[in-house]
């Protein structure tokens, strides 16, 4: 009999709509669970309530996702006898996974599988990485006839995009800005599809950069070598992580990881969570933890202020999430997973200060601490002499909205460098580009609301790229600068510019949910105030009091909500109508969502009694090691490699390779002093097999991977 228990999984969502799916067996140590056809592994086991899928060789901690990106190796299971990253593995009907509780056994050697020759394929343009940059690059390339051959690891184009459900910044004309990160994925997907000259690679694996100026893919388990003439290296980033005890517990994951399984997977992987990190990634993954029905605990931020967009900051301050500025995490607290987090202040030097520290029950630890380039793929190129270019964040960290023009200045440059194109990059676009990859700009005063009857009201004080409001205004009665889309939005209210009609769609389109609509018509003293929602209709009743809040989320009173407008057009977002005391209406920017309890701290610190802080997460070890080391006079990391094993596991130093520099650096040593460890030749795990010619993409193909 089927295990159907799988409560963890979205049924709802106010943005995104489930797709149905044919249901099949999975097979978790004998135990069959229902699954989806295509899902991957880690989001049948999550959907069950899963966390645990093994336990580690050296120590038997337990071991989950991490990455969710097969950037890592901590989610290994068995399935049908070979080692899988179940965070990458599609589900097929009677799939047998068990936990892996040691090293896996090595293939029986007593038959040799039929070998074949590796293919080779010319083309002009190796686009790596089908992400916002890499679909750009691709549609410019497409546009001038370029043969080009674009190669990503997913089943559907997109990057983080189909991650996102949040309306897009920036430009409305140059990035698709007012639209959501997953409705322009499928756009821009379709048109690269679209393209007679580009070819589309889906779950393909680019493993390495040979010498030659060929370069490895495992295309649906069989491996091909490509030979561009020119590469673009448009692979994205991977999260930074940090050393902390019990970083490591099934629990802690990076932002990506976590909406991977909410928006893509439509799985809650969390009942309550804490974020770490208040950038833009940290901010975002905990509005989308909200609009899963996730409690988020709190938001710790080691900056005296967020450096993600303040409206983000905003947004999530509104809804019920407090957010601690000048605060770490100490400790993940549990033993088998995580059960709460241990939080402190931290001085001018970013000390933690004794005596600060709170703890707060938790089951999620969401790690949003940064972004590194994923530049290997890169690197091998330039060191090797063939062409390449990168694109987005293997170029350079930006939002999405930059990834795009980056991309679409290089496709043209690779045109032209080509022959195909003659014209110049032009001016404009470089402007555009370095616009929109500016880092968050200053606050400034908030606009006076104008004198009438009915008008917007702008909550968005900094200085970020942004016009949607602007252009999407029937009356054009809100003004943005056009030479500077950073500039904050102005209503128009002299009495040539016309009236306002109220039909509230600069408050529906607003990415940042910043502008609300006062409507003094019917009752100067008690006015109506017209805001946007994305946490679905349900929460709003007609007739029931909610608490409103000012822009940083204080609590500005009850008041009764007296319509709730849910058009299928607006995609999700939800327009609610509320009547306030005028004294409060020009200052209420949202609605609470999460009682106060919910954000409580426990009445004791917890205190982690080992202090585990694992750097290496493949191999086990812990930054206290590396330090003796360091400490001891040690300033090669291959030597820190070849006496710990640190960064000699399956993801061949992806994640503890940036934090052994940063030990070095807590350390006092300069840059300069340090050896690096020289890089991995292959940058994924590849089976040997595949390298003559076997296929690795069935049950029974070779475990033994290098």
């Amino acid at each position: 009999m089927a295990d159907t228990t799988c409560e963890r999984r979205i049924e709802e969502h106010p943005i995104l709509r489930s797709v149905a799916a044919r249901k099949v067996p999975l097979y978790w140590k004998g135990r069959e669970l229902v699954a989806h056809d295509g899902e991957t592994i880690a989001a049948t086991l999550f959907a069950h309530g899963i966390r645990t899928f093994g336990k580690h060789p050296r120590d038997g901690s337990p071991q989950g996702i991490f990455c969710a990106n097969g950037q890592c190796a901590q989610c290994l299971v068995l399935a049908n006898g070979v080692p899988v990253k179940a965070c990458m593995t599609p589900v097929r009907a009677g799939l047998h996974v068990v936990p892996l509780e040691n090293l896996p056994t090595l293939p029986a050697t007593d038959r040799v599988p039929p070998l074949h020759d590796i293919e080779t394929i010319a083309i002009p343009v190796l686009i790596l990485g089908g992400g916002p940059a890499g679909m750009a690059a691709a549609m410019e390339l497409g546009a001038h006839g370029v043969d080009t051959l674009l190669v990503d690891d997913k089943e559907h184009l997109g990057g983080k995009l189909v991650l996102q459900t949040h309306r897009f910044f920036g430009s409305t004309a140059a990035v698709h800005a007012g639209t959501r990160g997953i409705d322009i994925a499928r756009l821009v997907a379709r048109e690269v599809e679209a393209l007679p000259s580009v070819e589309v690679w889906r779950r393909s694996t680019a493993l390495a950069v040979f010498s030659d100026g060929r370069v490895g893919i495992l295309r649906d388990g069989s491996y091909v070598l490509v030979q561009p003439q020119v590469l673009l290296v448009a692979t994205g980033a991977r999260e930074k992580s940090l050393a902390f005890p019990g970083n490591t517990l099934p629990g802690v994951y990076g932002a990506g990881a976590f909406q991977t399984l909410v928006n893509r997977d439509l799985v809650r992987p969390a009942d309550r969570l804490f974020v770490i990190g208040g950038g833009n990634v940290g901010l975002i993954a905990a509005y989308h933890a909200l609009q899963a029905g996730i409690e988020v605990v709190g938001l710790a931020e080691v900056l005296p202020a967020c450096g993600g967009y303040k409206v983000h900051r905003d947004k999530v301050a509104r809804l019920g999430v407090p957010v601690y500025t000048s605060h770490t995490v100490r400790s993940a607290n549990g033993t088998t997973s995580v059960e709460s987090v241990t939080i402190a202040k931290v001085d001018a030097r970013f000390e933690p200060v004794p005596g600060s520290e709170r703890s707060f029950a938790c089951d999620t630890l969401l790690i949003a601490v940064g972004l590194d380039p994923v530049d290997e793929f890169l690197l091998a190129a330039q060191r090797f002499g063939l062409r390449a270019w990168a694109a987005g964040d293997a170029e350079a960290i930006s939002e999405a909205s930059a990834a795009i023009y980056a991309g679409k200045i290089k496709g043209a440059e690779i045109a032209s460098h080509l022959g195909a194109s003659s014209d110049p990059v032009p001016k404009i676009w470089r402007d555009t580009a370095a616009l929109l990859r500016a880092r968050p700009g200053p606050t400034v005063e908030a606009q006076p609301s104008p004198a009438g009857e009915l008008y917007p009201v702008f909550h968005c004080t900094q200085k970020i790229p942004c016009d949607p409001c602007a252009r999407v205004c029937p009356q054009q009665l809100i003004r943005i600068d056009e030479t500077d889309i950073c500039a904050v939005p102005v209503f128009r209210s002299e009495a040539s510019a016309g009236r306002c009609t109220g039909c509230a769609r600069c408050v529906a389109i607003c990415p940042g949910l910043a502008i609300t609509l006062v409507d003094r018509r019917e009752d100067p003293q008690h006015p109506h105030v017209t805001l946007a929602s994305e946490c679905g209709k349900a929460v709003l009743v007609v007739g029931e009091a909610v608490t409103v809040c000012d822009t940083v989320g204080a609590s500005l009173g009850s008041v009764p909500v007296v319509a709730v407008n849910a058009h299928p057009a607006r995609g999700g977002t939800v327009l609610a109508t509320v009547r306030a005391p005028a004294k409060i209406a020009e200052r209420i920017a949202g609605i609470r969502l999460q009682d106060p309890s919910a954000n409580a701290a426990l009445p004791e610190i917890v205190e982690r009694l080992t202090d585990d802080a694992i750097v290496c997460r493949c191999e086990r070890v812990t930054a206290g090691e590396i330090r003796r080391l360091i400490r001891s006079g040690c300033r090669d990391a291959n030597e820190i490699k070849a006496i710990t094993r640190a960064g000699m596991g399956a993801c061949g130093g992806k994640t503890c390779r940036a934090q052994i520099l940063r030990l070095f650096r807590e350390e006092g040593v300069a840059p300069e002093e340090i050896a690096r460890d020289v890089p991995r030749p292959l940058f994924v795990e590849v089976p040997l097999g595949a390298f003559a010619g076997i296929d690795s993409g069935g049950d029974d193909g070779p475990a033994h991977s290098v």
